[in-house]
C-alpha cells in the first residue's frame, strides 16, 4: 500500500475509521482490517472503543513501527485538570506509551482553543504523541494553532460532495496532512451515477473512484469504515489505477 511522506513521516494513504464500532464487534472488525492490510487506525476517546482497539493492538504480531495510530481529545476535556487525565486514559486504554497522532477533536471558542493547544503541545513535548494536530478546524483556527505548535494534520469531513476549496488549498500549501473522514459520505457515493460511469472505465466501483479521487490529491489520506472483509479489501484496492486530470477536476 502506498504511503505519503509528510514532514518526514510515512502515513498510510488509506486508514481504517472506527467510529461507531465498540466492544467485541470492534475487536473482530479491527482484526480483520489489520489482516487485509490496514496499518493506519483512527479512533477517539469519544468513540468509546479505545479499550477494544488496545486489546487488538496488544495481541497483534504486527510491529509497532508499522502502525500509525491516531486518537482525539473531546472538547469537554479542554481544561488543564481534565486534558492530561484524558490523554493518560487514552494511552492506557490503547495500551500504548505513545500514539502517532493526537488531535483536538473539535474547535471551541478562540480562548479555549488557544489553551487546549498549549496542553496539546505539552503532551507532544512529553512524548505522549509523535505528532499533534486538530480536527474540524477552519483556516483561521488552523493558522492560530500553527502559531502555537507544530501542527501536523487537520482531520476534516471531505468527499466529492463536500468541497473545502480554500481550506484544502491552504493545508496543501502548508504541507499539512489532510485526513478525510466520512470519505464515502456514509455510503451515499456507492450509488452515484457519475462515479459509477468513471469506475466502469477502470473496472472499479463508485466507492473506489471516490477514494482514489481523495488519495490522488496532495497530502490527502482517507479513513473509511468497513465492517466486512470484502468491503475492507475493496477500499484498499485503489492503487492500481489513476484518474486523469479531467476526471479529477470534474469530481472536485
Amino acid at each position: 500500500m502506498k504511503s505519503k511522506t509528510i514532514q518526514k513521516t510515512l502515513v498510510p494513504s488509506l486508514g481504517f475509521g472506527t467510529w461507531d464500532l465498540r466492544g467485541k464487534d470492534c475487536e473482530k472488525v479491527l482484526e480483520s482490517a489489520l489482516e487485509v492490510g490496514y496499518r493506519h487506525i483512527d479512533t477517539a476517546e469519544m468513540y468509546a472503543n479505545e479499550d477494544a482497539i488496545g486489546k487488538v493492538l496488544k495481541r497483534t504480531t504486527i510491529p509497532r513501527d508499522e502502525l500509525f495510530i491516531t486518537t482525539k481529545i473531546w472538547p469537554n476535556h479542554y481544561k488543564e485538570n481534565l486534558f492530561f487525565k484524558a490523554v493518560d486514559q487514552s494511552l492506557k486504554s490503547l495500551q500504548l506509551e505513545q500514539v502517532d497522532l493526537l488531535l483536538l477533536h473539535w474547535p471551541k471558542d478562540d480562548k479555549t482553543n488557544i489553551q487546549a493547544m498549549e496542553y496539546l503541545l505539552q503532551c507532544f513535548d512529553k512524548g505522549y504523541a509523535k505528532h499533534i494536530g486538530v480536527s474540524n478546524f477552519d483556516v483561521a483556527q488552523l493558522k492560530q494553532a500553527q502559531t502555537q505548535a507544530p501542527i501536523f494534520c487537520n482531520q476534516i469531513k471531505y468527499h466529492p460532495y463536500l468541497n473545502h476549496g480554500e481550506l484544502v488549498k491552504y493545508m496543501q500549501e502548508q504541507d499539512l496532512l489532510i485526513t478525510s473522514y466520512s470519505p464515502l459520505k456514509e455510503g451515499i457515493v456507492k450509488h452515484d451515477k457519475k462515479l459509477e460511469t468513471i469506475g466502469k472505465k477502470y473496472n472499479k466501483t463508485a466507492s473506489q473512484v471516490a477514494l482514489r479521487w481523495l488519495v490522488q490529491q496532495k497530502n490527502v489520506a482517507a479513513i473509511p469504515k468497513a465492517s466486512s472483509p470484502e468491503h475492507q479489501k475493496e477500499n484498499l484496492d485503489v492503487f492500481d489505477f489513476e484518474l486523469d486530470a479531467e476526471e479529477m477536476k470534474s469530481l472536485s
